[in-house]
């Protein structure tokens, strides 16, 4: 368990990012920080691994500020995915998921190994593992760090922004494993977006920021959508522009399936034939 206690940051320009933060993350479950930028967001993601040390308050992961660790040691055993994957671009990339083992003192030919089956996990051939990051597409390097981020077993997986610099059709593609990685690996993750859709797509909790750091909502995703906090929250959910209100377009006859679209007209999903008469209380042709 994560836990934010009271927690402010103000750096040396006197920019107050984040302003008496309070919070606790639940383990093995996926909370979701969002908001837009300057909501101080990735300032407190990075809190947690000591990549930022707060001005006041206290980090505590299952009862231990984290201030009291040795902040290379703590990196080591927390997993971190970045927006550009961070790759190392000298090294292969079976090499780039064995980094962090190795420096633990894993011989690198475990190390290795392990990648392997890693590469295996993240939904990457094993081809990949002796090419350079140069020689990937952005979604293969998102994987390739993702990957090593878990080379390590960390219980705890920090994710900036890790989708933000690929295209929308691999960003859910990505979205998909990483739901289906939880569900197998069962860690857990902090995710740092400015999407709501990918938030409410991923995060079993979401905190939406104001600027400053500032708490405006916290709760499940359906808790959100139901009952925004506030003005605030229902503009940067769409719910005050109707923009969550979904309709179903005509059937096509040829799959038996109805179209789900949203209020700016998005497609939003599809309802199988029987879903779709089920929504509409239609009744099943004689």
């Amino acid at each position: 368990m994560i836990e934010f206690r009271s927690v402010s940051k103000r750096f040396p320009d006197g920019t107050l990012a984040v302003d008496d933060f309070s919070i606790v993350i639940p383990s093995r479950q996926t909370t979701v920080f969002v908001g837009s930028s300057g909501s101080g967001k990735t300032t407190l993601l990075r809190m947690i691994n000591r990549m930022v040390d707060p001005t006041a308050g206290q980090v505590v992961i299952d009862g231990d500020d984290v201030a009291k660790e040795n902040p290379v040691q703590l990196r080591r055993r927390i997993g971190y995915v970045m927006q550009n994957g961070g790759l190392l671009p000298h090294r292969r990339i079976v090499d780039n998921v064995a980094t962090v083992p190795v420096l633990r003192g894993v011989p690198r030919g475990e190390a290795r190994e392990h990648a392997l089956e890693l590469l295996d996990t993240v939904g990457l051939d094993r081809s990949l593992a002796t090419k350079y990051p140069r020689q990937l597409s952005g979604g293969q390097q998102q994987r390739v760090g993702v990957a090593r981020a878990l080379a390590a077993d960390p219980n705890i997986l920090l994710m900036d922004e890790p989708f933000g610099a690929v295209d929308p059709i691999v960003r859910l593609e990505l979205q998909r494993e990483l739901k289906r990685l939880q569900k197998d690996l069962d860690k857990t993750v902090v995710f740092v977006t400015h999407d709501i859709d990918e938030a409410f797509a991923l995060a079993d909790q979401v905190v939406i920021f104001r600027t400053g750091g500032i708490v405006a909502q916290v709760g499940t995703p359906s808790e959100v959508l139901g009952n925004p906090a506030d003005e605030f929250v229902a503009s940067f959910i769409g719910a005050d522009r109707g923009q969550r209100q979904l309709h179903l377009e005509p059937r096509n006859p040829e799959t038996g399936q109805v179209m789900v679209v949203d209020a700016s007209g998005r497609p939003a999903g599809l309802l199988s034939d029987d879903e779709s008469r089920a929504s509409t209380g239609a009744a099943s042709p004689s």
